[in-house]
């Protein structure tokens, strides 16, 4: 009699073989979709807290008067562009399904429209209000 031990081994080793490519074969989009939807929501969720931080300096110093001046430190992952305008700082950012969403935070001030470029790293923003002058400034250091 004979032994048939090794080639139902086989058999099942090729069974779980087929059915773990089987397996990775439907996943592997589903879980790349999902890193790309969270490193999105990461993203949004930076530049938004850089926004706010801009607008809270923004705020103090309209609220302190001409005279005053407040620095924000901001640390960027990568190159943003943030518009100043209409009482509102706002960013477009580009997520990886190719379609675009804009960030806005609005807050009172006398600020001009006008454009800051925040680079990949460290970067200081500074808004001032400087004695006899109807308009406060922003720009980066």
């Amino acid at each position: 009699m004979r032994d048939n031990g090794g080639q139902v081994a086989l058999e099942y080793l090729l069974i779980f073989t087929i059915s773990l490519i089987l397996l990775i074969v439907f996943t592997l989009p589903l879980s790349e979709l999902t890193v790309k939807n969270t490193l999105d929501v990461s993203d949004t969720l930076d530049v938004k807290s850089d926004l706010s931080k801009i607008a809270q300096a923004v705020k103090k110093v309209y609220g302190q008067g001409q005279g005053s001046r407040q620095t924000v430190d901001i640390v960027s992952s990568k190159d943003v562009q943030v518009n100043v305008a209409n009482n509102c700082v706002s960013c477009t950012l580009k997520l990886k399904d190719g379609s675009s969403k804009v960030e806005k935070i609005y807050f009172k001030s006398t600020l001009p429209k006008s454009t800051l470029y925040i680079g990949k790293g460290e970067n200081s923003i500074v808004v001032d209000w400087p004695i006899d002058s109807e308009n406060m400034q922003i720009y980066s250091k």
